[in-house]
């Protein structure tokens, strides 16, 4: 099987799997985030592969959907791609990039570190940010059936991993928590570029929605 065989088939297999997905971690998700990675790829020395392969698969499960396990998507993946007869290394490359992809908080070290995975990150972290990230995260919020904001309710920014992922803060909180922080924590130049524009649009949605919750706008 050719590479973009590989390709299109696991396309095909992760459409068919998050089918009925919540909105924000949908096929589309996974579309979007994989445009993302091929763009920042064009600038990196990577296995365009395994990028490919990682920006498609690294979703499959997502352990919030999932009692928080994180066990599943690497173990999805694994199978699928053994499936397929993917080479052993490629396959250990992807389910390294789904097992090590995931902000946890900020606070959680990686065990794992390549090239495709900073790739892959971006290009994920590219899309919690801008007006697809607040879509995104307004979204998940309705899911979760939390508040909008609560002033009295402060975000923490030295939640450990397990906190993080049990965490049930209003949504305007996780934009501290988390979105206004992946600036700052791309990896590549492509990434840090788009980052920045995003990143700016998200403080002047904060500057307009604090403004007219109090009214003055």
């Amino acid at each position: 099987m050719t590479d973009q065989q590989l390709i299109e088939n696991t396309i095909v297999f992760v459409k068919n799997t998050l089918a009925n997905a919540e909105g924000g971690h949908d096929w589309f998700h996974i579309e979007r985030v994989y445009k993302n990675a091929i763009q920042i790829a064009q600038g990196e020395n990577v296995n365009l592969l395994i990028v490919s392969l990682g920006a498609l698969l690294h979703d499959i499960a997502d352990s919030k959907f999932f009692n928080g396990d994180e066990t599943i998507a690497p173990r999805m993946a694994s199978e699928f791609l053994l499936s397929l007869d993917a080479d052993s290394a490629v396959i250990e490359h992807v389910v390294q990039i789904i097992k090590n992809i995931s902000f946890k908080g900020g606070n959680k070290v990686q065990a794992f570190k390549s090239l495709e995975l900073d790739v892959v990150q971006d290009a994920d972290r590219l899309d919690a940010l801008g007006a697809i990230g607040i879509a995104r995260t307004f979204n998940y919020g309705g899911f979760k059936n939390r508040k909008l904001y609560d002033p009295s309710i402060v975000p923490k920014l030295d939640m450990t991993p397990e906190e993080y992922k049990a965490s049930t803060a209003p949504t305007i909180n996780h934009f501290y928590e988390k979105l206004l922080l992946l600036k700052d924590k791309m990896n590549t130049k492509t990434g840090r570029a788009i980052a920045e524009k995003r990143h700016q649009y998200m403080e002047a949605f904060l500057k307009q929605f604090y403004g007219e919750w109090e009214g003055k706008l």
